[in-house]
């Protein structure tokens, strides 16, 4: 992994989970990770573990995240490279889900995430470097529950595949990762809906499974190392990008049979804590973002 060696590389969404995994494997082979993320002290015990920088920022805040980027700028040089993984997913029936909650997703996975690939395109330009979109196995087949999340990992997925043959002439590479279930606060989160984790239980073979965080650092890291187009964990979801035209039929049909008790379930959720508390993002990480959500509504 020579080719990590002293890359000044950001990496949102950076206090948990993928993100923070991804910082901690990106050091070890000698590069010089910029945390970027909504929660300090989770940022700045990850910074320290790897001696790296962090900076707080909201990356739906374009100002904010501009900011952070250009003290990146003058602290490193430079950016040789972006990770755009911050996001957060929030499960239920889209009749159900509390509006504000729903326009929330959007703003944070796909307006945060262009804002976070648009600000740091001038300095990957200058570099020649790379950005990389986090995406879903979501993109490719959503299921029920999940319109949101799903509808904005797809939006990511296409910015991308557009940003990149606008960039390429200018020697900037564009890659978009596609992750199945991983073991994080957000899948542990979701699995708190009673509805969604029985939708989940429901799932045959490797898509049941859910996968060490390693496996999607690990794939990220090789992504930047390697500049690629792809990076996915676990490798079979290859095979769902080629199958991509049938697959939302054959998840339909295992599904669908389920949908009359899922739902009563979710009536009965939110009738139990409310349409609000339903539909709020799940885990730490969207605990945090939902606080700055809640900051930037106040203003």
């Amino acid at each position: 992994m020579s080719e990590l060696a002293g890359k000044v590389i950001v990496v949102t969404g950076a206090a948990r989970g993928i993100g923070a995994e991804t910082v901690r494997r990106l050091a070890r082979r000698g590069a010089r990770p910029a945390l970027v993320g909504l929660e300090p002290e989770e940022l700045e015990a990850v910074a320290d573990e790897c001696g790296a920088s962090w900076w707080h920022a909201d990356i739906v805040d374009a100002d904010a995240l501009g900011r952070a980027l250009e003290e990146v700028v003058e602290r490193y040089g430079r950016i040789d490279a972006c990770v755009a993984n911050a996001g957060v997913g929030a499960g239920g029936m889209v009749r159900l889900m509390e509006p504000r909650a729903l326009a929330r997703v959007i703003e944070i996975n796909m307006i945060g995430t262009v804002n976070t690939l648009r600000l740091c395109l001038p300095h990957v330009i200058a570099s020649r470097g790379y950005l990389l979109a986090v995406s879903s196995r979501a993109a490719i087949a959503a299921g029920p529950g999940t319109a949101a999340y799903a509808a904005t990992k797809a939006g990511v997925e296409t910015f991308a595949n557009s940003l990149r043959m606008e960039v390429h002439h200018l020697g900037v590479d564009v890659g978009v990762a596609y992750f199945s279930w991983v073991d994080t606060d957000l899948a542990r989160g979701s699995d708190e809906h009673v509805e969604f984790r029985r939708l989940r239980e429901s799932l045959k073979g490797p898509m049941a499974r859910t996968y060490p965080v390693s496996d999607a650092a690990d794939a990220i890291v090789a992504a930047v190392a390697q500049r690629s187009r792809q990076a996915m964990a676990p490798g079979w979801i290859k095979w769902m990008l080629y199958a991509r035209g049938v697959l939302p039929r054959i998840v339909e049909r295992q599904l669908l049979p389920l949908m009359p008790e899922v739902d009563r379930t979710a009536e009965r959720e939110v009738a139990r804590v409310g349409a609000e508390r339903f539909s709020a993002p799940v885990g730490a990480g969207g605990e945090a973002a939902l606080r700055a959500a809640t900051e930037r509504d106040s203003v």
